[in-house]
């Protein structure tokens, strides 16, 4: 039988980088925003929809705002999605940067 020895990881001592508490309050700070960003325009709609008539006015012949607004709604997830992929490169390189300092560290 082979060798299958991994390293134990001392996940604590992770949680306790300054750098790893950078980063995860980073992302948060991240998730949080674009989370609020995401909610609020899609709680707008109902609430724009039946308490107001702004949505109600016609834009172009028959077609009201509200069409727009709900096509937005969608360009707007669609462009979440592509923030959040083009941003997780990043929170990949510094995790990466993080688990260096640890192992870096992990001998002394």
């Amino acid at each position: 039988m082979g060798n299958n020895h991994k390293p134990v990881v001392d996940y604590d001592k992770i949680a306790q980088l300054e750098s790893f508490k950078k980063l995860t309050k980073k992302k948060n700070a991240f998730l949080w925003t674009l989370t609020v960003v995401f909610l609020v325009a899609y709680m707008l709609l109902p609430v724009l929809t039946s308490y107001t008539d702004i949505l109600h006015q016609k834009a172009i012949g028959n077609i009201t705002l509200v069409w727009f607004y709900a096509a937005g709604l969608f360009i707007m997830t669609w462009g979440l999605a592509h923030l959040y992929v083009a941003k997780a490169s990043t929170f990949d390189r510094e995790a990466k940067a993080v688990i260096e300092e640890y192992e870096g560290g992990r001998d002394a």
